[in-house]
């Protein structure tokens, strides 16, 4: 797949930008701080509905701006899709397929499929387990858009499970009230809880090998990389192993997490919080045998780092190899942070993505691997950004584009 059409209006710094795209490799020059990283994250937020750099859509919209609009054409074999997404600050956005009425957000994941690679990706080795927990929920529900209604209802029950231990910990007694409400709450906890964990162990059972390529691909393979699934609900003596964990089902795993809410509620009493299910699991990542966290170097930081990016493009790729279905690839000033080997080798392999999109601050920071064929130069400046081919001549214009009101023709 590849977007062919990028309009945004009132996002970050843009006021209105238009930008033709295509497929192949294009290119984002520009100075550090001029937008490059506010396209790249429009793009991608089109696909998981969500900002890798803010955890709200208020910093989203440009300052005194009441609403951000954010629109793509997309082409995935022989179809094509307008997508358009309206952020709004303090109430629900809203979100528009081929022009039709408004559908629900989720029902949106899927049309766009994008893989970011990112210097905040160093979070995913070095970072708290949430990082990791957001990575496997992010690609999961990229993999089976449906999987989004399962978790923001998980979330939702956690929230009041919370709520219900925190009251009976501050009214210092825990009543039959108390008692009838948590097992309702554990029931849907549990089920919810279940298919999450059958979905991040099926997702690492396909994932690791694919990571583990990735990171000889980018290394000379003298270490190897292992996932671990640590988990808060399950037998230490399956804790971790994905080969023993297969084969348990969403009804084996709904057992097991309300046998472990059993277990937990009196700490939980004493606590007032939820102490065990997915929220509370782990993914650790060993390099040879020990954790890459606190044990790897910066090189190889940086090089898991990719590996479970490159990772979750081949997992895609195996998971759903019809035409055009390949996730677009973004990588926002990666290689400046990279020496010239992981550049070259990095390089080498996005290059035959049928999409890549790259920003760079200048264009030695760019590999020869990744821009000695054709491709597309978009010159970035504060508020602007205009293709080297749509360049107009000097003085007449900033070259932002035609207007963003309308949604892009089909």
């Amino acid at each position: 797949m590849f977007v062919d059409h990028l309009s945004l209006l009132d996002y970050r710094t843009y006021a209105l930008l238009d930008i033709r795209l295509g497929p192949g490799t294009t290119v984002f020059l520009g100075p550090n701080g001029v937008g490059k990283t506010n396209i790249v994250e429009a793009l991608d937020y089109t696909a998981g509905l969500s900002s890798h750099r803010v955890s709200s859509d208020a910093p989203l919209i440009r300052f005194g701006a009441e609403r951000a609009i954010v629109r793509v054409r997309v082409r995935r074999g022989g179809q094509q899709t307008v997508l358009e997404l309206e952020l709004n600050d303090g109430r629900a956005n809203r979100v528009r397929i081929n022009r039709a009425a408004p559908v629900r957000a989720r029902d949106a994941l899927g049309v766009v499929r994008t893989v970011l690679f990112s210097p905040e990706d160093l979070s995913l080795v070095k970072g708290d387990p949430s990082h990791r927990r957001r990575f496997l929920d992010d690609l999961a529900r990229s993999m089976r858009p449906v999987l989004a209604g399962t978790m923001a209802d998980y979330e939702k029950v956690l929230k009041q499970r919370n709520a219900l231990l925190k009251s009976a910990r501050r009214s210092g007694r825990f009543t039959e009230t108390h008692r009838s409400t948590l097992a309702a709450w554990n029931d849907q906890f549990a089920r919810t809880g279940a298919v999450i964990l059958h979905a991040r162990l099926q997702l690492i059972d396909a994932l690791a090998p694919q990571v583990a390529t990735a990171y000889d691909q980018l290394t000379d393979g003298t270490k190897s990389t292992t996932l671990r699934y640590v988990s808060s609900v399950l037998p230490g003596s399956a804790g971790g192993d994905v080969g023993q964990l297969r084969d348990f089902t969403p009804a084996d795993l709904h057992r097991l997490i309300l046998e472990a809410c059993e277990d937990a509620e009196q700490r939980e009493l004493e606590r007032g919080l939820t102490l065990i299910g997915p929220h509370r699991d782990e993914l650790e990542l060993l390099l040879g045998p020990a954790p890459a966290r606190g044990y790897a170097s910066h090189g190889e930081t940086w090089s898991y780092a990719l590996a479970l990016r490159l990772g979750s493009w081949y997992v895609h790729l195996a998971d759903d190899p019809a035409e055009g279905a390949a996730p677009i690839l973004l990588l926002d000033d990666v290689f400046a942070e990279l020496d010239a080997r992981r550049r070259s080798r990095l390089a080498a392999i996005v290059a035959s993505a049928e999409q890549v999109l790259v920003t760079a601050a200048v264009e030695e920071d760019l590999p020869a691997e990744l821009v000695a064929g054709p491709h597309d130069v978009v010159r970035v400046g504060p508020g602007t950004a205009v293709r080297d081919d749509e360049r107009p001549p000097a003085g007449t214009g900033s070259g932002t584009g035609p207007e963003t009101e309308e949604a892009p023709s089909s």
